[in-house]
């Protein structure tokens, strides 16, 4: 599947895993995305999940038939993108490994595979005939080895886990030729859980290729982005900033539905109040990766919970733990819990504002065993802190 007048599309799709790393589900699958650069000499980009070696070695041999290939490019080591290295030294014994410092020492860790290596430096290229490559170090984004690759003649850039959304590609590869409608929302759900802790190196990465012209994007994961280029690049700078929408995700846990009655109230307050984007997970239900999704979209934050062998919820503790993990900044936190005999949630929600720093909106709320009027007002309050909040940045 040609993609450019020298590149061939090789990569996988995968519609059987349950979830990315056994961490995040998948339920629009998921591809691991290869490319073949043919010149005088030919690269291979990067490689695929092993367990998909045999489609892999179909599409590359229906690609460039009886011809070798001179290097393979390592742009990102984790097994996704590198588990068939050791498979395809089998079949090129001569290829020739082409990575930085760290990439070779990671291929002789996983692999154990010496042979032929060229290491690279950042900015350093590679002639493959009439077409020259270059690389470019953008480490933590997201592991310390990863760069990128820039062909010059046809500007198309390989850009690793870089760009990269979940979904599989469903016939077509180039975004030009779908409808790109699911990875959008997908692609904020793989950058929230992926790598979104890394909005500092992903600043600098963009910063490194700003006066790049490129008209192609081949990421690992998701569609080649050719008409889309734009709004990908914008994607991922303001997702890397932490900059959300006015809105306010209402997280929360509940055994009874007691806790889950001050969240309605707060959700339908939020609304009386103009405020639109209005996101409710209840933790029980909800994973994990599309509760920080919305969190990375919209601005305000309402966590609520039980207080539990006291302590709070397990799934509200796991929430916290995973913002903590992805130094989310920049966001408006409000809180509220129940208890039957003695409270600890609200603390838990408070320490932990303090914890990830967020500026705390309105007064939390602390409902013991049922909800009553008094309470109700409470969480009325809460929203309208909360709205009035959000609506101080519409002035700004």
């Amino acid at each position: 599947m040609k993609i450019t007048d020298c590149v061939h599309y090789v990569g996988v799709n995968d519609r059987n895993k349950h979830r990315f790393e056994g961490l995040w589900p998948l339920p629009y699958g998921v591809s691991y995305n290869s490319y073949i650069i043919e010149d005088e000499k030919t690269a291979l980009v990067d490689t695929v999940d092993v367990c998909f070696f045999e489609q892999y070695m179909e599409k590359i041999q229906r690609a460039i038939g009886d011809r070798k290939i001179d290097y393979l490019i390592i742009n990102h080591m984790e097994p996704d993108h590198s588990g068939a290295i050791k498979l395809i030294r089998k079949y090129y014994p001569d290829i020739t490994l082409v990575g930085n410092k760290q990439t070779l020492s990671m291929v002789q860790g996983y692999y154990g595979e010496e042979g032929n290596r060229l290491e690279i430096k950042d900015g350093e290229t590679l002639p493959l005939g009439k077409r020259t490559l270059s690389f470019h170090l953008i480490p933590m984004v997201h592991w310390p080895e990863t760069m990128v690759t820039y062909e010059h003649t046809e500007k198309t850039l390989f850009s690793g886990d870089a760009f990269g959304c979940f979904g599989a590609l469903n016939g077509a590869v180039v975004d030009s030729d779908m409808n790109t409608d699911i990875y959008w929302e997908e692609m904020t759900r793989y950058y929230s859980n992926i790598v979104g802790k890394y909005g500092t190196p992903i600043q600098r990465a963009l910063c490194k290729l700003a006066g790049t012209e490129i008209k192609t994007i081949c990421s690992t994961h998701g569609p080649v982005w050719k008409e889309n280029i734009a709004k990908v690049v914008s994607i991922y700078d303001r997702l890397s900033k932490y900059e959300a929408d006015e809105g306010v995700v209402i997280a929360y846990g509940t055994m009874y539905g007691n806790t889950e009655q001050m969240a309605e109230a707060i959700a339908e307050e939020l609304a009386a109040q103009g405020i639109r984007n209005i996101v409710m997970h209840n933790l029980s239900k909800s994973h994990d990766s599309y509760v920080l999704k919305d969190i990375f979209k919209y601005k305000g934050l309402i966590l609520g919970a039980p207080t539990y062998n006291a302590s709070i919820y397990a799934e509200m503790s796991e929430l916290m733990e995973e913002l903590c993990m992805r130094e989310i900044k920049g966001r408006y936190l409000g809180c509220f819990g129940s208890f039957t005999w003695a409270g600890q949630a609200v603390k838990k929600l408070t320490a932990f504002a303090e914890q990830v720093k967020y500026e705390m909106v309105g007064t939390p709320v602390e409902m013991k065993q049922a909800m009553k009027e008094c309470t109700r007002e409470q969480c009325k309050e809460l929203a309208k802190a909360m709205a009035e909040r959000l609506k101080q940045d519409r002035k700004s």
